[in-house]
């Protein structure tokens, strides 16, 4: 009897990760919680990034891009997001909670895509000409990366919301 990948158990080490991870997904959704579609937008920083075309960003260049192209070897998912500035601007008429929701979407589908790959699985896909040599090169790795990059970001978020109305993110466990 083969294994259908849909209906794979992650080991204990991918299991932990992906806990973290998802840790990690709920901060940028909780730190952003209660903020009007106004706020979300509102550049904070003199580089002129908001609160949601960050989410985007990691929806489209880290989600996507991470678990969807380059493990599970779909790189048509990607096409049109070439240099990487794309994801961070959020058409004005693109409703904040449809990005929001986007964000969510993107992890569910990175979670299958997690469960259904062992820890070992060697990357299925790499743009080698815009990356050269990839610098990472199993799920292990890319969980590693996302889960910082994801941390990163939240943190960002914590200072974004702090200079947007004073509420500040305490994560106690």
């Amino acid at each position: 009897m083969t294994e259908n990948m849909s209906e794979r158990i992650p080991d204990g080490e991918v299991r932990a990760l992906l806990r973290v991870l998802d840790g990690q997904r709920r901060h940028v959704l909780g730190i952003l919680d209660g903020l009007d579609a106004e706020a979300l937008r509102r550049p904070v920083l003199p580089s002129g990034w908001h609160c949601l075309g960050l989410v985007q960003h990691l929806a489209l260049d880290v989600e996507r891009f991470w678990f969807r192209a380059v493990l599970a070897g779909d790189p048509e998912i990607i096409h049109g997001l070439t240099s990487g500035d794309e994801a961070w601007n959020v058409a004005p008429e693109v409703p904040a909670a449809d990005v929001l929701n986007a964000y969510r979407q993107e992890a569910e589908l990175s979670d299958a895509v997690i469960t259904a790959t062992p820890a070992d699985a060697a990357l299925a896909w790499w743009p080698h000409d815009l990356f050269g040599e990839p610098h990472l090169h199993n799920l292990r790795d890319v969980l590693l990366h996302v889960i910082t990059e994801t941390a990163c970001h939240a943190g960002h978020l914590d200072a974004a919301r702090e200079l947007i109305d004073g509420r500040r993110w305490l994560v106690l466990t």
